[in-house]
């Protein structure tokens, strides 16, 4: 495990994460402290515990809207989705081969 000093809305926090994963938690902590910032410097709602449950709740809807529309592939999880594209990418590789083997 590794640990990463950052700054949320100037509060200091020591957060852990896997080995090789800081660059990932290092831009979810600026998503969030933009986010946060942002409700903050607009100036409507006070109090960090507020504007925290507000950001993950603008944040929750963002990654809600991303979703794929309710279907077969809708429950997927990325790693599924990666090995799907795999998948498809080894059958357009033999079709292709096949083609190329033609002429």
């Amino acid at each position: 495990m590794s640990q990463l000093s950052v700054n949320i809305m100037g509060q200091p926090y020591t957060l852990a994460c896997k080995e090789g994963e800081e660059k990932a938690l290092q831009e979810a902590v600026s998503y969030l402290d933009g986010k946060m910032s942002a409700i903050r410097d607009a100036g409507k709602i006070r109090g960090n515990d507020r504007i925290a449950v507000i950001a993950a709740l603008g944040i929750a809807a963002e990654l809600l809207g991303s979703k794929a529309p309710a279907g077969p592939l809708s429950d997927l999880t990325m790693s599924e989705v990666k090995q799907n594209i795999s998948a498809m990418h080894t059958v357009l590789d033999e079709a292709l081969a096949a083609q190329e083997d033609l002429f």
